[in-house]
């Protein structure tokens, strides 16, 4: 089976592990985020000014009560930490396979019809492109005025899916392009194979390992798109915290609080580092000749 040996070559690549262990520690901290509120019994959305707080209105740093510190409204670092993690994946997740799912259809279709279809299908993915997605974005959150976090988070997903699906479709489009020309497509044809069956079961199956790539590696421009608009304002809504707003909030404080620029930071960091250097290893481990000279 291909995908058997290309998981074989992946865990022989001790940094694609690597990041794999340290995406499956990220996403462990973020999914336990209720516990960590239970623990500390600091809900991420309630202040503690009394605790949090100094005498001077100061956040306070890490310590026993606030293991990561506190915020300038006295809010758990911690928690608020483990709760904008799984905003970050949940949006780098869910956005990456509809931008995967509405990419793939479009590329294939445009690809492999060709003629007028493929014009048209082309010039959307090309205006599409052209589009300033992060003005498009801001404006749409300015214009709706989301106010449910459900909502802000269903918002912020179908935008960058959407900007994300154009660039999906136009790699597509060239590798149906490449393989329509192909003898296998000739022979199912000569057999009385439908268009729609070549492209489903002759197509399509070729198209996995460059699927699974830029689904990888869509992830963390993803998380990244979707903490920029949370640093601008227009992401998720407050107060569910996510790791661009966190960013945004402790800007203002960073010399007296540094906790609130690294805590944030440094999980924004090691979480699009991470998918970006698994997502290297799974592009070796499917096509070893562009990793033949990959140092492990």
């Amino acid at each position: 089976m291909p995908f058997q040996v290309a998981w074989d070559r992946l865990r022989r690549d001790r940094l694609a592990v690597a990041s794999l262990v340290v995406l499956l520690s990220i996403a462990v901290f973020a999914l336990l985020a209720p516990l960590w509120a239970h623990l500390t019994g600091h809900p991420y959305d309630r202040t503690f000014p009394g605790t949090g707080l100094d005498v001077a209105g100061q956040p306070r740093g890490p310590g026993a009560q606030f293991p990561l510190g506190a915020d300038r409204l006295g809010r758990d670092v911690l928690v608020r930490a483990a709760y904008g993690t799984r905003v970050s994946l949940v949006v780098g997740v869910c956005a990456a396979l509809l931008a995967t799912v509405a990419g793939t259809v479009a590329g294939l279709v445009s690809g492999f019809a060709g003629g007028a279809v493929d014009a048209l299908l082309a010039r959307l993915m090309d205006m599409t492109l052209a589009l300033p997605g992060l003005l498009v974005a801001i404006t749409l959150a300015t214009t709706f005025q989301v106010s449910s976090p459900a909502a802000g988070l269903a918002l912020t997903t179908v935008v960058i899916a959407f900007f994300s699906a154009a660039a999906y479709g136009r790699v597509i489009r060239g590798q149906v392009m490449a393989l329509r020309r192909s003898e296998f497509i000739d022979a199912a044809r000569s057999i009385g194979s439908s268009d729609a069956r070549i492209m489903v079961v002759d197509v399509l199956p070729n198209l996995a390992a460059q699927v699974t790539v830029l689904t990888s590696l869509q992830i963390p421009a993803a998380i990244v798109f979707e903490a920029t608009l949370s640093f601008l304002g227009a992401g998720v809504p407050p107060p569910t915290p996510s790791l661009g707003s966190m960013l945004g909030e402790g800007g203002e404080v960073f010399r007296s609080a540094w906790w609130l620029l690294a805590v944030p930071g440094a999980l924004l960091l090691a979480t699009t580092l991470a998918f970006n250097l698994l997502g290297d290893g799974i592009r070796d481990a499917l096509d070893p000749r562009d990793g033949a000279g990959r140092r492990r």
